[in-house]
């Protein structure tokens, strides 16, 4: 069997930075194919605002997990590493390299870390715990958490009161400290036997904000406008999850005549550059990716070739 059929890599990095194209390389180089991590790309009909591959490289390499649900459906992260994990194996079998590129921190997280799947939230005793909050103060409940769960208190503010609501929930719900539970998760991929390859993106600050401000102006120029009026006229809503992402939400306020389309394209690159700082604190804080600078060819290749080889 080859040595690759139980690794996969995962590329990840801020909007613009160059993920896909060094995933298309990366998958040239190994014989892999591509899942991908983006919670925008399931959808269907939204292309340009999702910079979904284009056919000529979806035609090179297979690519995975694109275009697979209506703008209607609900789809969630675990939907999403339920669904990775399954197709790595099947591209394992093949013999190629799983890589999962892409820049959703959460879709990352519960593939490769898991997700503690509940239980879900108790309205009466959020409610009990909240009134309990406001009547002795919210120090009263963080005293009860580090008495059930000092592990998990020690990691929050004795002023977040969201989590400390929701770590003595689960403890009162099932005995047992989030702390715990935490621990017991399992990554889909641990559970198939997967050893794991971490690879982070990065650029310049000035390099990374230049490509996101090409960006969206070769969006724009390639008719994102257009592709959401045909959207709505297929009677898709503008409630739908994807009508919440970058461009299409600056697209809508100008179809309402709220902003003009100037404006629209500079709110576009404006919070595109907000979320890039956000994916880029969120995969900091992630364990056992190694970081390369976007441009590192030679560095790149030579790391993943010898994590392969091990």
């Amino acid at each position: 069997m080859d040595i690759r059929t139980r690794k996969i890599l995962t590329v990840v990095g801020p909007t613009a930075v160059g993920k896909s194209e060094v995933a298309l390389w990366l998958a040239r180089e190994f014989a892999g194919e591509i899942i991908s991590c983006d919670s925008m790309q399931v959808y269907r009909g939204f292309d340009l605002g999702t910079d979904k591959p284009d056919p000529e490289a979806r035609e090179a390499v297979p690519h995975h997990l694109i275009d697979i649900v209506e703008p209607e459906d609900q789809f969630s992260a675990a939907d999403f590493a339920g669904l990775a994990a399954e197709t790595a194996e099947e591209i394992a079998g093949r013999g190629r390299l799983p890589i999962v590129v892409g820049g959703t921190g959460l879709y990352h997280k519960a593939l490769v870390e898991g997700l503690f799947p509940g239980p879900g939230r108790d309205p009466a005793l959020r409610k009990k715990l909240k009134q309990e909050a406001e009547r002795s103060g919210l120090e009263t409940l963080y005293e009860k958490l580090r008495e059930v769960d000092p592990e998990y208190a020690g990691k929050i503010s004795p002023s977040d009161s969201l989590r400390i609501i929701r770590a003595l929930e689960v403890y009162l719900l099932t005995q047992t400290p989030l702390s715990q539970h935490f621990r017991e998760t399992r990554s889909p991929l641990e559970a198939k036997g997967f050893n794991l390859i971490e690879i982070g993106l990065k650029l310049e600050r000035k390099e990374l904000y230049g490509r996101i401000e090409a960006r969206v102006e070769r969006m724009f120029a390639s008719g994102l406008v257009e592709e959401v009026k045909s959207l709505l006229a297929r009677g898709v809503p503008e409630t739908v999850t994807p009508f919440k992402g970058l461009g299409y939400r600056q697209v809508l306020q100008y179809l309402h005549g709220e902003i003009s389309l100037p404006e629209a394209i500079e709110l576009t690159k404006l919070e595109t550059r907000h979320f890039a700082k956000r994916q880029l604190t969120w995969f900091k804080k992630s364990p056992g990716i190694t970081w390369f600078e976007a441009n590192d060819r030679s560095g790149l290749k030579k790391f993943v070739a010898e994590n392969l080889s091990k």
